[in-house]
């Protein structure tokens, strides 16, 4: 069945976060065309509210609808009450009281301050714009506020920075439910990164970056295409006709990595990519990402994402049934 999601729009809410799930979630589907998401909006009461955008938004369902959902997500509201008092509004407590119990719930910016002042936070890790995470911890203290990530996923409940942080959130939940290839395909078609650094450990997958005429980027690619190989900095530096200590400058200023670091976190992906994709043993898996050993994939993943490789595999393995073996 395909799963609902449905989209909370209350008074004051940031135009940009309300249409990040629709997004998202409606251009997932299978490789056979059928979609994985419903995305519907509603209000408290079924009529218009204000957006920052200087227009105001008529939804076509009111609060009822909340019943049916899979994901509640709920955009951040600009300003206001919300963000001010620990109490929900009599309106809103009771539409959020009728959500399924097993219904996951999804923040995106500020909508964090509703989440907490439900109660939906406490003893968790939550994150919401950075501009406002000092708000959120001194008026929920015990919800542990992380300001510098992008989301954070706490199983049933998750939460995102602001603005294009939703984005990153829902194509994790993507990725969470249905693999790596079907997150990925969703992300080039809203015309956006699959990745970005957010300053956490995250279950997402980065691009390698195009060949360009100048800089680095061409050695990167080789990089990419021999992580198999053992290297050294004089090798790359060959490659690049630069000077070792020309190459490692110009390399941090393109990447904001040592090439070391790059070389590690590109074999890391592979290895996801591999685990995710292929029925090949973790053996040959290590092997071919440059680990040489399992023990090494271990190691390394584990530091990366917080798993073992089986789990890994386990949790990751694309469930598009109409994807070709």
């Amino acid at each position: 069945m395909t799963h609902r999601v449905v989209v909370l729009a209350l008074e004051g809410v940031v135009a940009f976060d309300l249409s990040i799930a629709s997004r998202v979630f409606t251009s997932a589907s299978l490789s056979s065309g059928r979609p994985l998401y419903e995305t519907l909006t509603c209000t408290l009461d079924g009529g218009p509210v204000r957006t920052t955008a200087g227009f105001r938004l008529m939804p076509d369902h009111g609060p009822e609808i909340l019943a049916t959902a899979d994901t509640v997500v709920i955009p951040g509201p600009y300003e206001g009450p919300l963000m001010e008092s620990k109490e929900l509004s009599p309106e809103l407590a009771a539409a959020l009281k009728t959500v399924p119990e097993k219904a996951r719930w999804v923040s995106i910016c500020t909508g964090a301050f509703v989440l907490a002042a439900a109660g939906m936070l406490d003893g968790r890790e939550a994150t919401t714009h950075w501009f406002h995470a000092d708000e959120l911890a001194e008026l929920h203290p015990q919800v542990h506020v992380t300001p510098d990530v992008l989301f954070v996923d706490d199983g049933q409940v998750l939460t995102s920075a602001g603005a294009a942080a939703g984005i990153d959130l829902c194509l994790h939940i993507v990725r969470t439910d249905h693999g790596s290839e079907i997150a990925n395909h969703t992300a080039r078609r809203i015309v956006v990164p699959a990745w970005r650094e957010g300053g956490q450990r995250q279950f997402i997958e980065r691009p390698v970056p195009e060949v360009a005429d100048a800089g680095t980027s061409a050695t990167r690619q080789w990089m990419s295409e021999h992580l198999d190989q053992p290297v050294d900095l004089r090798r790359l530096a060959a490659h690049a006709r630069m000077s070792v200590r020309t190459f490692t400058r110009r390399f941090r200023e393109e990447t904001g990595l040592s090439p070391g670091r790059w070389l590690l976190r590109e074999r890391v992906e592979r290895a996801r990519h591999l685990l995710e994709s292929t029925d090949l043993s973790v053996e040959r898996i290590a092997r071919d990402a440059g680990f040489g050993t399992t023990a090494g994939l271990r190691q390394h993943l584990n530091a990366a994402v917080g798993v073992a490789p089986l789990a890994y595999r386990r949790n990751f393995t694309c469930k598009d049934p109409g994807r070709p073996a």
